[in-house]
């Protein structure tokens, strides 16, 4: 990554310098890769929380955004991405099913709408979804769309064209999730059976048919904060506004299961970093929430504005009725947009 303003920046960053960088975002100007590298290495931890929060509050407001996921298929993929247990290059123990009930994802879904969840995502594993498996998903989205209709809807359901994400609009869904994972530069070292780039084309094309897209990454995997910033950095470009942060949880059988465990103060660093160089987006917990269940508390004061919550994924660690008085506590907003 090169920098775009004098390496002797890097060496300082006092309060006033964050000031200012912060009047400067919430003016509508941006920091760039020099900035966001002294924000995680040399600001002041307590300064730098306090103005992301700042940023936060002055240009997203207390609303809270809240989703969740039903693991609609699990296992069988023949992807390699070294992060996943799903993969079928690794010997993990997770399940394996083709599709969870249409019953139960439905009373699923009626429970996530009477607690108060704003939106609710069917996830997929594998690379992309055959013809037969799209037209049960698309059926599955039908009944949800008309049975629960308070519930907002999104899908992940691997990489798609255009004309597949248009029928997705058809029956009612208005988000598409698709991370990137990592840095651009990190993610060959993490997969050689896709790329970054068949990420971004299908991102593309969710924005073009009208979804809103949400797209971020997994953290603790080996990369650098440089390459953290760097995902931030393209996150930016393609102009997601819906940022999940991921922890690693290293799995038993995974190329990635010996990763160190990531510090409480790189946590804390990167998703701020995320609010300074996204000012105006939903920056999410999601995955691996057990992990830094103990600076959640510090992270809602942080930027945070928006968590993935439910009961069935495990890496979550609470339930729905945990986060809701966690986030209420917070000060923020959990009412329906």
């Amino acid at each position: 990554m090169k920098l775009s303003s004098p390496f002797s920046f890097l060496y300082s960053m006092g309060e006033k310098q964050l000031q200012e960088m912060v009047s400067r975002i919430l003016q509508g100007g941006n920091i760039d890769e020099s900035e966001a590298i002294a924000v995680t290495k040399y600001a002041d931890i307590e300064q730098l929380c306090k103005q992301a929060n700042i940023i936060r509050e002055k240009l997203c407001g207390d609303k809270f955004d809240m989703c969740s996921i039903t693991n609609a298929r699990s296992g069988l993929c023949g992807e390699d991405c070294k992060w996943c247990s799903q993969s079928m290059h690794f010997n993990t123990s997770v399940d394996k099913y083709e599709f969870v009930p249409l019953k139960e994802v439905l009373d699923e879904a009626k429970t996530l709408e009477s607690q108060g969840v704003h939106r609710h995502s069917l996830v997929t594993s594998g690379k992309r979804l055959s013809p037969s498996n799209m037209k049960h998903l698309l059926g599955t989205y039908k009944v949800l769309k008309r049975e629960v209709p308070k519930l907002n809807y999104c899908a992940s359901l691997g990489l798609m064209d255009k004309e597949a994400l248009q029928s997705l609009v058809d029956v009612g869904v208005d988000h598409y999730h698709c991370n990137i994972e990592t840095a651009p530069s990190f993610f060959p070292t993490l997969c050689s059976s896709h790329t970054i780039e068949d990420k971004k084309k299908t991102i593309k094309a969710a924005q073009e048919v009208g979804l809103k897209v949400c797209s971020g990454g997994i953290i603790g995997m080996g990369e650098t904060m440089e390459q953290r910033i760097e995902m931030a950095f393209a996150l930016r470009d393609m102009g997601i506004m819906s940022i999940p942060i991921n922890i690693l949880m290293p799995i038993e059988g995974t190329p990635l299961e010996s990763c160190r465990p990531l510090t409480d103060e790189e946590v804390l660093r990167t998703f701020v970093v995320f609010r300074f160089i996204n000012p105006k987006a939903k920056i999410r917990l999601a995955g691996g929430r057990c992990e830094i269940k103990h600076i959640e508390k510090r992270l809602l004061a942080s930027g945070v504005n928006a968590s993935i919550v439910g009961d069935l994924l495990t890496t979550m660690g609470s339930s729905v009725k945990e986060d809701l008085s966690s986030f209420k506590d917070a000060g923020f907003d959990l009412s329906r947009k």
